[in-house]
């Protein structure tokens, strides 16, 4: 049979797409993306930054070589004596944007309480979050973690809590930073508590960082002796969040975290509205830190999209 050049190109383009047609059967069916993004919390590697493997300087070249992750969150500790060195910072913030990484956070401990009892100890705390929010904005972050713990009755904490927040929420304003709190042990591991100093500081820049794993209220030598439901706490919390900590210990060998459902806990976040940064936070120690980083992730990329 005399086939012309026209009739030959059409039945090549038929061949074609009909292979295409029966190969697109047996493929796999794209990735469902998630609705919310994966950032890396630097206390997931506190182990190796505590025995000098690694610096914080390091940290966000691995963040993205290592997992894959391009949102950091970095913890004061590892630079405590560096907020206010320039050339540091300066260095620092060279190296996340070398690797294509954006800095989020900066959690902040070992500045004193916002919530103690005494105004002169209390102010003192806030003043020392100062450099910090300067350092956030220097880095590119959008926000800080701070602690608002204090000794006293929750009534008594409450209310110096809301003072402490109020003042350091309202410095932090003028540059843009948000100011956090995350259920950190205490009295602001009980989601009713936490979201009330919420409600009446009632500041925009002022909200919550939900930790899907840090709802014990009181600690012994023993272990927990009294917890929060996380998943009400949760709940409660997520008006308020500017983030969420995707907080695990142990892995079954699904690779389901063990003490966390987070089937339940992320359809809670979804349900909510929610769709910042969920930053991952590894504390085990069955898995290595690298192991449990990248089975976090995997958890978080599996169950995400299902919810």
């Amino acid at each position: 049979m005399d086939f012309s050049r026209r009739d030959f190109l059409k039945q090549a383009g038929a061949t074609a797409l009909a292979a295409t047609a029966f190969s697109d059967l047996f493929a796999e069916p794209a990735a469902k993306k998630l609705w919310f993004d994966i950032s890396l919390a630097e206390w997931s590697l506190h182990k190796a930054l505590f025995a000098k493997k690694l610096t914080n300087l390091d940290f966000p070249e691995l963040a993205k070589k290592e997992f894959g992750i391009s949102i950091v969150e970095y913890v004061n500790q590892f630079f405590k004596d560096k907020a206010e060195d320039k050339t540091y910072l300066a260095e620092l913030l060279k190296r996340a944007k070398d690797n294509g990484v954006s800095n989020h956070l900066i959690m902040i401990d070992g500045e004193g309480g916002l919530g103690e009892l005494d105004a002169a100890v209390r102010n003192k705390a806030v003043e020392n979050h100062y450099k910090w929010v300067e350092a956030a904005k220097y880095l590119g972050c959008k926000t800080i973690r701070v602690n608002a713990f204090g000794k006293g009755s929750d009534e008594e904490i409450a209310k110096a809590a809301v003072d402490g927040l109020g003042k350091l929420g309202e410095f932090a304003a003028k540059t843009g930073i948000n100011v956090i709190v995350e259920n950190h042990g205490g009295s602001s591991s009980n989601g009713k508590w936490l979201s009330g100093v919420m409600k009446q500081v009632n500041l925009k820049n002022v909200g919550t960082l939900p930790d899907f794993g840090n709802f014990c209220i009181k600690r012994s030598a023993t272990g927990c002796e009294e917890s929060y439901d996380r998943y009400q706490g949760t709940q409660e919390l997520l008006p308020f969040a500017k983030g969420v900590s995707a907080k695990t210990y142990d892995f079954d060998e699904k690779g389901n975290c063990i003490e966390t459902d987070y089937t339940k806990i992320l359809k809670i976040v979804k349900a909510s509205g929610f769709k910042g940064i969920a930053g991952i936070e590894y504390e085990g120690s069955k898995l290595s830190e690298y192991e449990g980083i990248k089975a976090t992730k995997a958890l978080l990329e599996r169950v995400g999209p299902t919810v």
